[in-house]
């Protein structure tokens, strides 16, 4: 048996350990299910609030906690990245003829950082403990990240459903360390949202029916990113110039006023050409030109077709008449979803000439 003072000692060398991985953020909790993030998952399913995403349903049933999962682990380490923006997210809402990248696109793909830091500091961690059963998670296995943050100490699940950091605002990337080691735990955090709703007021196409609930189906970072075929018409003008993803609900939290851009690691820090790219630009991009372009980005697990659709809504949107020669060019595209768009963006610009 490992007595308190060696399961402490350890539990703070891994902190110690994980910030020099890259990670702002390092809490623990034990491998426990909760009850009731199981049945608001249950209730958040029940209501369709998932638009197609079929996945979280499909393992529903592992998704509800650590031991649903992997009965054998003891201890949940959950860790953030910051990815903290050097610049407003919302600026470009006054430039429709520019494109709105979500913030965390605009630099590598966030899987592969952490993926590879995870498994750095889970090495360390046999290392240090021969005896420890590891298995590492980023956003692809199904991991209710978001509560075990909050479970682990490092944040709380804000009104936005994400994870909030009094130290880092809204911009944390989550990553999780499930271990069959006994680690101390940290405390539970408490929830600061307190009487705000900006992030509820922000959303442009009122994607959450209360706080702390969204609606997957109405939000635009799915519609850009997960939704297939044509958006529904009610959505497109809401859109904007918002072409992968939407930081609205984030970049609104006053949180953010305490996150230091300086602690965002450098993969995350924006490329230039994806901070204000023109849209005339985009909408030329074929399949090579798209793989190019977003090599090593998030952005091209969407595929050049759905990337170019949401490209002409925001086209339609922009105003621009500049663009109708190029958008009419996509009229005939193969693509039945890109050429349907680009008739609903000719038409718009031809009537706001």
């Amino acid at each position: 048996m490992v007595n308190a003072a060696t399961i402490g000692e350890l539990t703070a060398r891994l902190k110690a350990e994980a910030a020099q991985h890259g990670f702002v953020a390092c809490g623990v909790a034990a491998a426990r299910d909760d009850p009731l993030v199981g049945r608001r998952l249950d209730e958040w399913l029940g209501d369709g609030c998932h638009g197609t995403m079929e996945w979280m349903e499909a393992r529903s049933d592992v998704r509800r906690g650590p031991n649903a999962m992997w009965p054998a682990a003891k201890s949940v380490i959950a860790l953030g990245m910051s990815y903290a923006p050097t610049h407003d997210p919302l600026a470009l809402e006054a430039h429709p003829d520019k494109a709105r990248i979500s913030v965390y696109a605009q630099g590598r793909d966030y899987h592969d950082t952490l993926k590879k830091r995870l498994k750095a500091l889970a090495r360390w961690l046999v290392a240090e403990r021969p005896e420890a059963e590891l298995k590492v998670f980023v956003d692809t296995a199904p991991v209710m990240e978001k509560p075990l943050g909050q479970a682990a100490g490092i944040g709380w699940q804000g009104k936005h459903t994400n994870l909030v950091s009094r130290d880092h605002g809204s911009w944390l990337f989550l990553g999780a360390i499930y271990t069959t080691l006994e680690l101390a735990p940290d405390a539970p955090h408490d929830d600061r949202c307190g009487s705000c709703n900006a992030c509820q007021a922000a959303c442009p196409t009122d994607a959450f029916p209360a706080p702390y609930r969204l609606d997957a189906g109405r939000c635009i970072s799915y519609l850009t990113i997960e939704h297939k075929g044509p958006i529904a018409e009610e959505f497109r003008k809401a859109l904007g110039n918002r072409i992968y993803g939407c930081d609205d609900c984030l970049a609104v939290c006053p949180w953010n006023k305490f996150a230091e851009a300086a602690q965002a690691h450098r993969d995350f820090l924006p490329r230039e050409e994806l901070l204000a790219p023109p849209l005339a630009r985009l909408l030329e991009l074929d399949d090579a030109g798209f793989r190019a372009l977003f090599s090593g980005s998030p952005i091209k697990r969407i595929g050049r077709n759905r990337f170019v659709r949401n490209c002409l809504y925001a086209a339609g949107n922009s105003g621009d008449a500049s663009l109708l020669a190029q958008v009419e060019l996509l009229l005939g595209d193969p693509d039945p979803v890109v050429a349907e768009a680009a008739d609903w963006a000719a038409d718009r610009l031809k009537a706001n000439p």
